[in-house]
């Protein structure tokens, strides 16, 4: 015999609470105390009730969940984008989904994403997504509400939520110049979200802005990954003339490129300066404390779970670009050039022998 599906009557019964009370211990919405909901969570165990989601999505109606689409939870900034819309996501008594795409989000991985994915959500959001541009076109030419976070490799009709990456890399760089630095490196990495190019772009831009010729020998390739910062620095040690700071495009390859330096017993800041980006909790916990620059990832996942609701329930007031700025967070792995610090060493002594 079919067993019949255990309904939330049920469930309110055996918890001994309106079946409206037991609606709400279930779905998080309302008050409910502590002592209720245990009771309804216990009765839902012991009956074996299972909320109706699947239903709704095949009539489709709202399923209550957003999905969230990442290439790389190993990422530091991908699960601190996650563990932020999570809480922001709860907010609206929501649940998340999390899918963890290891490839890039070519045109085939979109089909299969479909295939899996389909109704599940009532919005996507992409943190930092690898995605070509016919993957890209086919979310451009989707129904269903979806918002980017930190893309901006090309134009998009998508909206996108994101930091200035291009501003916040000139700021970092002109404030090594400010410490009497010429000869100052970056460390790229990997092309797919287009972070990388737009903080090279703000490197470049602001040693023009000071005058300084940029030896491409400098500019190495990176990955965004420890490793690809440390080869990246033991590679910039084998240069006939090494450069006296290091701009790495994120806060992992600076971290990988000081183990270069320091396994090379090259001072640090006091022979090559460094800076990074994206301010991970690893950044200040290093020795030398590492300068780099912030993002509020707070503020953007709220943002992006802001932007997302509002295109879910139709509402006015949307916006194709948000840009957040970028904060310089000095540390102690920047100071002042070697020529610099050695001048100021000099005057010191004379003054002192006066």
């Amino acid at each position: 015999m079919k067993q019949k599906s255990v309904t939330l009557v049920q469930v309110a019964a055996k918890a001994g609470v309106s079946v409206m009370t037991a609606s709400r211990a279930i779905s998080g919405e309302g008050y409910v105390s502590d002592d209720t909901r245990a009771k309804v969570q216990a009765a839902v165990a012991e009956l074996g009730y299972a909320t109706n989601t699947l239903a709704r999505m095949m009539k489709g109606g709202r399923t209550n969940v957003i999905g969230v689409v990442v290439n790389d939870l190993a990422s530091v900034v991908v699960n601190a984008f996650v563990s932020a819309l999570t809480e922001e996501v709860r907010k609206y008594q929501m649940d998340m989904f999390i899918y963890n795409s290891i490839d890039d989000l070519d045109q085939q991985a979109g089909r299969r994403h479909r295939d899996l994915l389909h109704g599940l959500w009532d919005g996507l959001i992409y943190v930092l997504p690898r995605m070509s541009d016919d993957y890209l076109a086919t979310l451009e030419a989707s129904p269903s509400p979806i918002v980017l976070v930190n893309f901006c490799r090309r134009e998009t009709s998508l909206p996108v939520v994101l930091g200035d990456n291009y501003n916040g890399a000139r700021d970092a760089v002109a404030s090594l110049v400010g410490l009497g630095h010429q000869r100052i490196a970056f460390i790229r990495g990997t092309h797919f979200s287009g972070q990388s190019a737009e903080r090279e772009r703000g490197y470049r831009q602001a040693m023009h802005d000071a005058g300084l010729a940029i030896d491409e020998r400098w500019v190495m390739k990176g990955t965004f990954s420890e490793l690809s910062g440390l080869e990246a620095g033991r590679a910039l040690l084998a240069l006939d003339q090494r450069p006296t700071a290091i701009f790495a495009a994120n806060d992992e390859m600076a971290i990988g490129c000081m183990n270069a330096l320091r396994a090379a017993d090259v001072a640090v800041p006091g022979e090559i300066s460094l800076v990074g980006f994206d301010d991970v909790q690893a950044a200040s916990l290093v020795q030398p404390r590492l300068t780099t620059l912030r993002h509020p990832i707070a503020q953007m996942a709220q943002a992006a779970v802001q932007e997302l609701m509002r295109r879910i329930q139709q509402q006015p007031g949307l916006r194709q670009r948000i840009e957040f700025p970028s904060e310089l967070v000095i540390r102690e792995s920047a100071g002042a050039a070697p020529q610099v610090a050695a001048a100021r060493v000099s005057r010191s002594r004379k003054t002192a022998g006066s």
